[in-house]
């Protein structure tokens, strides 16, 4: 059951509290891995997977992510001028990759009520939504990929998971499900759950693809907790209408979203740099 899936809502409105001070001016999605900030790597996956009209959900403070994405005419010529032609190209190809939109969440009002921003961009179309802080890699098929080709399968919502320790499962959406065939069908989520309150120990990680049926439970959701629209509430309540699907993806996944996650990504993709790596690992040897 294919579908022309193209289109991917990236939520980038949120302060970033979790990093302060880094974040007070800089965007949380901008905080580099090694030579890439979050947001690229994002793009770069979601790209891989096909799904090349790209919305991103902003806020005050974000301009950095606009300007990143756009072309840099000064840079450019300036790069060109100085015979710099690999950082010329890598310059230029950022601005080049996809094409972008933005859109503005002009409250704090939750991941849910990001993603409704985008509506009127989606419109009737089956879209994906890709957490940028959640970095996922993969030696094969990218974490989007993995999902579209159940939704291709489908047509269905499909929700990116990963397991999770049993003591950690409090920090996550938590989701109930069986399996249908050769599929994970869920029927139900649990948002932050306590240990011995939750139903598996099954995440969602940070990827979706959902049908245009989403909408409809978010536009009717109300503000819970911390007066947010919550984006699981509204995938419960759609996986009571038709089919939700769950893959347990396949990839490394660091929680960047947080500093010691972050720190983690940073050191394990600094030692497999190519030009960084050797003398990385020496250094830290040598302070170890």
């Amino acid at each position: 059951m294919a579908t022309d899936l193209r289109k991917i809502v990236f939520p980038a409105a949120g302060m970033g509290t979790r990093f302060l001070p880094a974040t007070k001016a800089t965007p949380k999605e901008m905080l580099t891995i090694v030579d890439r900030p979050l947001i690229q790597y994002g793009i770069e996956e979601a790209l891989d997977a096909k799904m090349d009209k790209i919305i991103i959900v902003t806020g005050r403070g974000k301009r950095a992510i606009e300007d990143h994405f756009d072309i840099s005419a000064e840079l450019e010529a300036n790069l060109l001028r100085a015979e710099k032609d690999e950082m010329y190209r890598m310059v230029s190809n950022i601005a080049r990759m996809a094409d972008v939109s933005y859109t503005r969440q002009k409250q704090p009002l939750g991941l849910g009520h990001a993603v409704l921003c985008s509506a009127p961009w989606v419109g009737n179309e089956s879209f994906g939504v890709s957490l940028a802080d959640e970095l996922i890699l993969s030696d094969g098929d990218g974490a989007m990929q993995q999902l579209r080709a159940v939704h291709e399968q489908t047509g269905a919502s499909v929700i990116g998971l990963a397991r999770v320790p049993k003591d950690e499962v409090y920090r996550y959406g938590i989701v109930k499900a069986s399996h249908e065939g050769d599929l994970l069908r869920l029927h139900t989520m649990v948002e932050k759950p306590a240990i011995g309150d939750a139903p598996s120990d099954m995440a969602m990680v940070g990827r979706y693809i959902f049908t245009p049926k989403l909408f409809d439970f978010l536009k009717d959701a109300e503000p819970t907790v911390g007066g947010e629209i919550q984006l699981t509430d509204a995938i419960c309540k759609l996986a009571k209408e038709e089919p939700v699907y769950g893959v347990l993806l396949e990839g490394e996944r660091f929680d960047a979203g947080n500093p010691y996650g972050f720190l983690l990504a940073n050191a394990k993709l600094g030692l497999r740099h190519p030009e960084h790596g050797k003398p990385l690992r020496e250094a830290l040897k040598a302070l170890l």
